[in-house]
């Protein structure tokens, strides 16, 4: 069967990860349901597969000795088999504990001994070698189980293949055919169905406790509300690039099983590359994907000569500007084609020239982004949750997308505002709380079962918008609040700027570390083979930035606009440790390693580069304090 089915499975509450799975193998039957790279071509993973693989795996793990409620972990590649082995353990009724694979060696074993782990299954041997420095005292581990490769070794630890643990399993199919079967059905909504630890901008990780209907409620009521979701193998076509450790992808990967979507896999250093392989129609990603898009965008327009690149400069203008929704007719119609046909055509080329949806969550988003992706006839709906929440709280649905809000709640879900401003949340999203931690629990879910997400945002006829991070926000020497956020949003969006980090608590005015995108000052400097410490002090270059920070200051009240920045030679990653692995800024960590930077900015009355002072419009005795 392999066509757009008109009967989508109803997302509803109450059921389990296994019951949805097995409902939409009977509904589409057989058809290529997992890619993942491998080499230079792809592998396919068919629904049939999946199905048998996924029971051997849960009737293997049985074998082993495992039971219901035990944990396992995974330090696996995002791809079909992290899929696979997943849905084993749903149907197992054993929690699963995915690791991002950037988290140092430290932590990796705080999450293996905290969790309990007994089994860790790794993607291949040179995955078992990055981690065994985290293996040391672990009582409870006894099996690695190693899905690709050769098996290596590991001191105290049994180490088997996942094909190994599959033949058992199968065994035991043998003897009863329906046994992975009667597994699941052995399974509730209000089991645990995954552990994710948060990976956090500041301290401990915390053991996040998902069930099933967490996950199964998400899943089917986000995909389902977009109203224009095409299920069926002949659908849409999906493409991953997110970690499947994190809930976001995790939960877009069993909406596309629930949905018999064709799903691929790949990884952000290959996305420009398979965009033009896979020509996704649907994908989900974190926001920074989406400004670097726009910047080449941007960069590639702005550099455009002649009568084209006029064209390009006024379409992307038109865009910018865009009103979504605009009826268009007549000349404005006319023009819109052909702005179309010459220019936003090229746009959506460079995402495989088929996509038609994109997801985006994680962090905020530039509303102009999702004016100019509208225009081409993308729409960009922006989504807010957390992993606490499985992940979605509210998003935008395509005939209602409002650029700068985050949309309105899923069905069954609550949203209110509190008297401080942040927001809060209940419903059957809510996790069931913090793995082993009932006092941090007790701290976000309040006895009325509301959970404190932490944000700060705004209400208003249905719809959610997020100002700030509740822990972000600072305030001045002065008395003013100020949210960073905003401002390093529309900072990023510049092909010039890579990081943006907004500081001043306790200072008397609002200070701004820039990273710069290296080719750009490399373009910008009258002599680019100088290092980068000396290109930064260039005047052209640091001319160029001060009209972008200009520019990010525009409308803001006063007190929130940068009065001084610095350019940082520097970058900011998860490899060193600044950023998270979903993307986000670790303030207190960039904040420490570059203190001596940021009192640069705030010491004398005359700037000496890297550091540039603005002139600030005058203070408006009606500014408010809302930005």
């Amino acid at each position: 069967m392999n066509s757009v089915v008109d009967r989508p499975p109803v997302a509803r509450l109450g059921a389990t990860l296994p019951q949805v799975f097995f409902e939409a193998y009977s509904r589409y039957g057989s058809y290529n349901a997992l890619y993942r790279r491998l080499g230079i071509g792809w592998e396919p993973t068919t629904s049939d597969a999946l199905y048998t693989r996924s029971g051997n795996i849960a009737l293997g793990l049985r074998a082993l000795g495992l039971k219901a409620g035990d944990r396992v972990a995974f330090y696996m590649n995002s791809d079909s088999t992290f899929v696979t082995v997943d849905m084993g353990c749903l149907i197992a009724g054993i929690v699963d504990v995915p690791i991002y694979l950037s988290q140092a060696p430290e932590a990796v074993h705080y999450v293996l001994e905290h969790c309990e782990a007994r089994v860790l299954f790794v993607s291949n041997a040179e995955l078992l070698s990055e981690v065994k420095p985290a293996l040391r005292n672990l009582p409870a581990l006894e099996t690695i189980v190693v899905a690709d490769g050769p098996v290596a070794t590991a001191q105290g630890v049994t180490v088997i293949g996942l094909q190994q643990l599959e033949d058992r399993g199968a065994e035991e199919s043998a003897r009863d055919s329906a046994a992975a079967r009667k597994l699941a059905d052995r399974r509730y909504p209000d089991d645990l169905a995954t552990i994710i630890y948060t990976s956090g901008t500041t301290g401990t990780p915390k053991g996040v406790m998902l069930t099933h209907e967490n996950l199964c409620m998400n899943a089917l009521y986000t995909y389902q509300e977009t109203g224009k979701y095409r299920f069926g193998p002949d659908g849409e076509t999906v493409l991953s690039f997110l970690p499947l450790s994190h809930v976001f992808a995790r939960t877009m990967c069993y909406a596309t099983l629930a949905f018999g979507t064709p799903i691929w896999f790949t990884t952000p250093d290959r996305l420009a590359e398979d965009f033009q392989h896979v020509k996704p129609t649907v994908f989900a990603t974190v926001p920074r994907v989406l400004e670097k898009l726009y910047a080449k965008i941007v960069e590639k327009t702005e550099a455009a000569g002649g009568v084209k690149g006029k064209l390009a400069k006024w379409a992307l203008e038109r865009a910018r500007t865009w009103e979504i929704g605009t009826e268009l007719k007549g000349l404005a119609a006319v023009r819109h084609r052909a702005a179309d046909k010459l220019v936003y055509a090229k746009w959506r080329a460079a995402m495989g020239g088929r996509v038609s949806m994109i997801s985006a969550g994680g962090a905020a988003l530039n509303a102009e982004i999702v004016r100019v992706f509208a225009t081409a006839g993308i729409d960009l709906l922006q989504g807010y949750g957390l992993t606490e929440t499985s992940p979605v709280i509210t998003f935008n649905r395509p005939e209602t997308n409002r650029p700068g809000w985050v949309g309105v709640p899923l069905p069954h879900i609550e949203v209110r505002i509190a008297e401080d401003g942040e927001i809060l949340t209940r419903g059957p999203h809510v996790m069931k709380g913090y793995f082993k931690d009932p006092e941090k629990t007790a701290e976000v879910i309040d006895d009325d079962g509301w959970f404190h997400t932490g944000d700060i945002g705004e209400f208003t006829n249905g719809f959610l918008r997020i100002t700030d991070r509740k822990k972000d926000l600072f305030k001045l020497s002065t008395g003013k609040y100020v949210m960073p956020q905003p401002i390093e949003n529309a900072l990023t969006t510049s092909p010039l700027v890579e990081q943006a980090v907004v500081v001043g608590n306790g200072k008397k005015y609002t200070t701004a570390l820039i990273f710069p995108n290296p080719e750009a000052v490399r373009n910008l400097a009258h002599d680019p083979g100088l290092p980068m410490a000396d290109l930064i002090c260039d005047p052209a270059v640091l001319a160029a930035y001060k009209d972008v920070v200009a520019e990010a200051n525009q409308g803001r009240s006063h007190w929130t606009c940068i009065k001084r920045f610095r350019l940082v030679p520097d970058t900011v990653s998860v490899a060193n440790g600044l950023l998270t692995p979903t993307l986000k800024i670790k303030r207190t960590r960039v904040r420490d390693q570059f203190s001596e930077e940021i009192e640069s900015m705030y010491v004398g009355t005359d700037c000496k580069p890297p550091v540039v002072a603005l002139e600030l419009p005058q203070e408006s005795t009606h500014g408010s304090n809302a930005d």
